[in-house]
C-alpha cells in the first residue's frame, strides 16, 4: 500500500543580482523528482553531497516550501496545506537529524528536549511526561536518570539516541533519517543502524533513509532511488541497484565503495578507472546537451533508469 507519494517535485531557489536585486536564475535543487514509499519499508535517497536529497527530506517535513509539484501524505497534498493545516500531520513525520551536536539545545535538560513535541500536541501532567519520556530514553537503551543531564554529558551516539528518542516521542508514521549516523564513530554507527532497525518493528515506522553512503544504504534499505543535480538517474530494489545498475552514474557511485579486502583493492582499482573511462566515453549517452538526465523509464516492474 503507498503511504507516501511525490509527484514531480521542484525546489528552485532565486538567484538575484545587479543593483536592483532582480531575479536573474534558479538553483534547481530538486527538479522534478517522483517515488513514493510504502508502509513499513525503508526507502534510500543516495547521491554526491548537493544533489538535493536532504532538500528532499526537508520539503517533505514541511522546513523547504516546494516550488512545484505534489506531496501526498495519506492521501493528503501537503504542498497546499496552510501552516495552520499542516501541523496535524507534522505528528505523524518526524526527521532526525545529521548533526547530534547541533540538533540538541544545549541549555536544556534531556527531559525538557523529548518532551518537547509532547509539549505542542499532548496535554499531560508533569508526572505523565516524565514517565513517558523516561520509557522512551530506555527504549533508545539509555539510563532513566540520564532525563535529568545535559547533551554535552554525552558521547554523539548517545546524543543520536536522545534525537531518536524525541523524533518517537508522537508514535510518527514516517521517520526522514538525513545522515543520521555520518557524524559518529564507524564503531558506534553500526549500533545505531542495528538499533534503528529495531525500532522499526517495534514501532511499525516508514524510513525515508537520506545517505552518500552507499554501504550504509545497502544494510538498511529495501528500494533506492540515485539522485543527481536534483534529478533521479536510477530507482529499483536493493538487488538491482547493486547487482545490475543500468546507469553509467550508478556504476560509478558503486565503483567508489571503499574495499576492507587488500586482496581485492587492485582489482577494484582497475574497475574504477575503466569506469572513469567509460563515464567521460559514454556522458553523451546518458546525459543531454545541457549535462540534464533523462526522464526514467521503466526497464521492469520494480527499476527505473534515466536514458533517453
Amino acid at each position: 500500500m503507498t503511504f507516501l507519494r511525490v509527484n514531480q517535485l521542484k525546489v528552485h531557489y532565486p538567484v538575484r543580482g545587479g543593483f536592483f536585486r532582480k531575479v536573474i536564475g534558479h538553483v534547481k535543487a530538486v527538479d522534478g523528482i517522483s517515488f513514493e514509499l510504502k508502509k513499513g519499508e525503508t526507502y534510500g535517497l543516495v547521491g554526491e553531497s548537493g544533489c538535493g536529497k536532504t532538500t528532499t527530506g526537508r520539503t517533505i517535513i514541511g522546513l523547504v516550501k516546494a516550488t512545484a509539484g505534489e506531496i501526498l501524505f495519506d492521501g493528503k497534498d501537503l504542498t497546499k496545506l496552510s501552516r495552520r493545516e499542516f501541523v496535524q500531520y507534522r505528528k505523524d513525520i518526524q526527521m532526525i537529524f545529521q548533526d547530534p551536536y547541533s540538533s540538541l539545545n544545549p541549555r536544556k535538560r534531556v527531559l525538557d528536549i523529548v518532551a518537547e513535541p509532547l509539549r505542542n500536541f499532548e496535554k499531560l501532567s508533569p508526572q505523565e511526561e516524565k514517565r513517558k519520556v523516561q520509557g522512551l530514553i530506555e527504549k533508545v537503551g539509555l539510563h532513566s536518570d540520564s532525563v535529568y543531564k545535559y547533551p554535552h554529558e554525552f558521547s554523539g551516539g548517545q546524543r543520536q539516541r536522545i534525537g531518536i528518542a524525541r523524533a518517537l516521542t508522537l508514535n510518527p508514521k514516517l521517520i526522514i533519517a538525513d545522515e543520521p549516523v555520518s557524524a559518529l564513530d564507524v564503531s558506534v554507527q553500526a549500533q545505531v543502524l542495528n538499533f534503528m532497525k529495531d525500532i522499526q518493528k517495534e514501532f511499525q515506522l516508514t524510513y525515508l533513509f537520506i545517505s552518500h553512503d552507499l554501504g550504509i544504504i545497502r544494510h538498511m534499505c529495501d528500494r533506492i532511488g540515485i539522485m543527481y543535480r536534483g534529478q533521479f538517474v536510477e530507482e529499483g530494489t536493493k538487488d538491482e541497484i547493486f547487482h545490475d545498475p543500468k546507469h553509467i552514474y550508478t556504476k560509478r557511485l558503486l565503483a567508489s565503495i571503499p574495499n576492507a579486502d587488500p586482496l581485492r583493492r587492485q582489482e577494484q582499482q582497475k574497475l574504477r578507472q575503466q569506469i572513469e573511462k567509460d563515464y567521460e566515453q559514454l556522458y553523451s549517452r546518458y546525459f543531454d546537451a545541457e549535462g540534464r538526465v533523462y526522464p526514467l523509464k521503466r526497464i521492469s516492474e520494480t527499476h527505473s533508469v534515466a536514458i533517453p
